[in-house]
């Protein structure tokens, strides 16, 4: 009999967690705030919204509200690491999000999902070592680019471009994503002399940090991780679908010796695999201040 109500117990236990994971974390928004040190001595402030796969949906009204409203926020600069998209009609709804953030100065790379459509996997597969990457069917990019470019917002998928926000020069870097081979850092390499230089990556992959630090890049941005998306409270994440460390998974870390790397867990899930668990979905307000 003890047997049996261990065996239902956990039944029980597990039944829960997913529900949880799958009803209520995935759905709890969360802005983080974060200061960077990397300004002059003297200078003032400046704040970066970082947003990261947000895998939209046309039907997400609530997570569209949410981004909407992060432009209550004032942030100087928006820079988005990719993964907007996980439904073929999901432009309007992503720029529906983002609208009242498209009137600032803005840039943006795109993550394999923007390019093709989820396909479902067996969660598992990411604890491997190496996977195949499988595509679903294309995706509306091209129109998603279209809309962000329209309202004035930097494409650096492999480019680079200057712009000015919070009143600095800001030198930013990009890649488009490493994670189905798409990059091309060496077309944009090279070191900065602006106020500020910024390197934008989708997914965290080495040989695009190490590079982007060798050319002396203040900060990286970048997701893909989704901060491992279900995490073991005291342990963390158990993969990052990348060569990133899990104990990198989010968050801001050192990159070399005089770079920052900040990670977002994003906003946003698989479709096939709709749970976050001790690994809320997030967007992140830096507040880049003098070191």
């Amino acid at each position: 009999m003890r047997k049996r109500t261990l065996i239902g117990l956990a039944a029980s236990t597990a039944a829960a967690t997913l529900a949880y994971a799958s009803l209520v974390e995935r759905n709890m928004f969360t802005l983080r705030r974060v200061d960077v040190p990397v300004l002059d001595p003297d200078a003032e402030p400046l704040r970066i919204l970082h947003l990261s796969d947000l895998h939209m949906t046309p039907d997400q009204r609530r997570k569209q509200q949410w981004v909407a409203a992060l432009a209550g926020t004032d942030p100087d600069l928006v820079v988005t690491t990719g993964d907007n998209m996980a439904h073929p009609d999901a432009v309007p709804a992503v720029l529906r999000a983002l609208g009242p953030l498209l009137d600032l100065p803005g840039a943006f790379v795109f993550g394999s999902n923007d390019y093709t459509g989820p396909v479902w996997k067996n969660p598992l597969s990411y604890l491997l070592p190496s996977r195949e990457y499988v595509e679903g069917a294309d995706l509306p990019f091209e129109d998603l680019r279209t809309g962000l470019l329209t309202a004035g917002w930097a494409d650096l998928n492999n480019a680079r471009t200057t712009l000015k926000a919070g009143g600095r020069t800001i030198e930013l870097a990009g890649v488009d994503d490493p994670h189905v081979a798409r990059d091309d850092y060496a077309s944009v390499s090279g070191p900065s002399t602006a106020d500020l230089f910024l390197g934008v990556t989708h997914t965290p992959a080495s040989q695009i940090l190490d590079g982007m630090a060798n050319d002396g890049a203040d900060i990286v941005l970048a997701g893909h991780t989704h901060g491992g998306q279900v995490c073991v409270p005291f342990v963390g994440a158990l993969a990052t679908n990348c060569d990133l460390p899990r104990s990198m998974a989010k968050g801001l870390h050192r990159l070399g010796t005089s770079s920052w790397l900040h990670v977002s867990a994003g906003l946003g899930t698989h479709p096939t695999a709709p749970v976050r668990f001790a690994c809320r979905p997030e967007a992140t307000l830096l507040t880049l201040i003098p070191r």
